[in-house]
């Protein structure tokens, strides 16, 4: 097969260019609903350290993809970018996933923005949080040298939600064991995957 009988032959398909953090829920949902005509590649979960490198990741990405692809849809919500990120896909013609952030998608772009208010003394896990919780939260703010700095980064919080996707009973354990090391009140909220499911299920 010739490269333009192979795109040719794929061009019917969507490739789904997400963030690595989302990687074991779109395979979980590609497998659970049969979509098979979805293709996926990710980033590096890491560049949620460094928002600001993420449109330009994305650029690279979309142009690397799109003469095989028909569409390209960007699961990434806007993540700290500042709404460069949406602009970016505008301007490369590409749609991307709605909200602000991940937690946001999660428990539903509609139900977070009535709660945010009333939420902002609240920090969130979701269940690749809750996986990689050392290599993004404990160690990147240096509590593991200085945990001392846990009053100075968290005494305005007052409680951990853990955004749960799956019902995983050692997640759910972790996940309050790390509200105890934080000195946070404790709140499970099952949320599945909220709109990132509703938005695939569009495609």
């Amino acid at each position: 097969m010739t490269h333009s009988d192979a795109a040719a032959s794929r061009s019917h398909r969507i490739l789904l260019l997400a963030c690595g953090a989302l990687a074991r829920e779109i395979l979980d949902l590609k497998e659970a609903n049969g979509w098979e005509h979805m293709d996926l590649t990710c980033l590096p979960a890491t560049l949620h350290l460094h928002p600001e490198k993420i449109p330009d990741a994305v650029q690279e990405a979309v142009a690397m993809h799109r003469d095989v692809y028909q569409e390209i849809f960007v699961v990434y919500a806007d993540c700290g970018t500042g709404g460069i990120l949406q602009r970016c896909c505008e301007n490369l013609g590409v749609k991307m996933l709605a909200g602000p952030h991940c937690y946001s998608f999660f428990e539903g772009n509609d139900r977070f923005a009535q709660i945010a208010e009333t939420e902002f003394t609240t920090f969130y896990l979701t269940d690749f949080l809750v996986r990689q919780f050392n290599a993004f939260v404990w160690k990147p703010m240096g509590l593991d040298e200085h945990p001392e700095l846990i009053s100075v980064y968290f005494g305005n919080y007052e409680k951990l939600v853990y955004q749960a996707q799956t019902n995983d009973q050692v997640l759910t354990e972790s996940a309050r064991a790390y509200a105890d090391k934080l000195g946070l009140i404790f709140e499970r909220r099952f949320t599945g995957y909220g709109d990132l499911e509703h938005s695939l299920r569009d495609l």
